[in-house]
């Protein structure tokens, strides 16, 4: 073999190494494309604080833990269930393979749950129980929370709970499958030990539970009214305005222990709220999803079942949440650390952490 001849073999051989490794560079760069490794996450409003602070960088931090070349697509509906619909199908067409789903409308969404699950996704229904196939779902155990608030209710009232006793119930948003069983769990504890005389729908707004409650009072007479139960914090806000406003101040409870609602409770314009810790159900949606994602059995963290509105029996993890009230803010939301001393006892709520024992 002549010297020309060896440097062709040479020659050809490098070029042949060069485009093999420049194949394998193209199926390795194939192989870490993360459209199957990305995960969607549609939360249902803004208006409560809890998903744009808590929920949506909690669930995304645990996702990104656990799977570090992870995808991430998100998007809120802002309140419309037209628009979240638009938004599931935008999820599909990006190619989602898990989709983290909190329902603004549990029922009226079932047939974009059916339409992605037609393409291969796998949903999990967070916080709440959205009609259709779903693969799992995470969330309190929403009646017990109702009985809580009924429970925290009935306590403030003390010697004034009586059957005679008027109360206000405002109760959340009918879309919303968790509100009708907070309702369940107040009523299950209220009924016969008051009267509920005026009940009606805030919408999870404070502007119409404000209205509602406005309402009641015109067609009570403020001093008639023993006590307010709201379903959640933010109605709860727009209720004591109205109570305020009455120049009155009965028991009122909340839930989502939003920090303008255990201001509220530091200062005695509202009772008690519920604390459903925002990491251990986001940290649980997370893991579900990404063992879903990895083909993997996540029975260990969903070790319970719940039945949705359609009769589906699905898998599921339910927390336990905690009555707070004034007596135990420091020892709840203060010791987990959901909000810094300095930011609850900011300005005029200074005297109040005090009293409290919050510094």
């Amino acid at each position: 073999m002549n010297a020309m001849t060896r440097r062709i073999i040479i020659g050809t051989a490098a070029v042949s190494m060069a485009l093999t490794m420049a194949a394998c560079g193209k199926a390795g760069d194939k192989g870490s494309d993360n459209k199957d490794k990305s995960i969607g996450l549609l939360l249902p409003e803004n208006a409560t604080t809890r998903y744009e602070k808590f929920d949506r960088p909690l669930i995304e931090a645990k996702i990104k833990e656990l799977c570090p070349d992870c995808e991430i697509h998100y998007d809120n509906a802002a309140a419309d269930p037209a628009k979240q619909a638009q938004q599931v199908n935008s999820m599909i067409t990006k190619g989602v393979k898990v989709l983290i789903l909190d329902a603004q409308d549990s029922v009226g969404i079932k047939s974009s749950v059916e339409s992605a699950v037609a393409k291969g996704i796998k949903v999990v229904a967070y916080d709440r129980l959205a009609q259709g196939p779903i693969s799992a779902y995470v969330s309190y155990d929403n009646e017990k929370v109702g009985e809580l608030q009924g429970q925290a209710l009935l306590d403030a009232m003390g010697s004034k709970a009586t059957p005679q006793s008027k109360i206000v119930m405002i109760n959340g948003d009918p879309g919303d499958p968790n509100a009708a069983q907070f309702k369940a769990g107040a009523h299950k504890i209220l009924d016969g030990k008051v009267d509920i005389a005026y009940e009606q729908t805030g919408q999870w707004k404070d502007t119409v539970a404000n209205q509602k409650v406005t309402a009641a009072i015109t067609q009570l007479g403020k001093d008639n009214i023993a006590g307010v139960y709201s379903a959640n914090d933010g109605m709860a806000g727009g209720i004591a305005t109205a109570l305020k406003g009455a120049g009155i101040n009965p028991p009122l409870t909340g839930q989502d222990a939003e920090l303008a609602g255990l201001q509220r409770i530091l200062v005695g314009t509202q009772t008690s709220t519920i604390y459903k810790a925002y990491k251990p159900e986001a940290d649980a949606a997370a893991e579900i999803a990404v063992a879903l994602l990895e083909g993997k059995d996540f029975k260990s963290i969903a070790d319970t079942t719940a039945t949705s509105g359609s009769g589906d029996s699905v898998p599921a993890k339910l927390l336990a949440a905690v009555s707070v009230t004034k007596a135990n803010i420091k020892d709840t939301v203060v010791k987990d650390g959901l909000f810094a001393p300095a930011q609850l006892c900011a300005g005029e709520f200074a005297q109040a952490c005090k009293d409290a024992g919050i510094q």
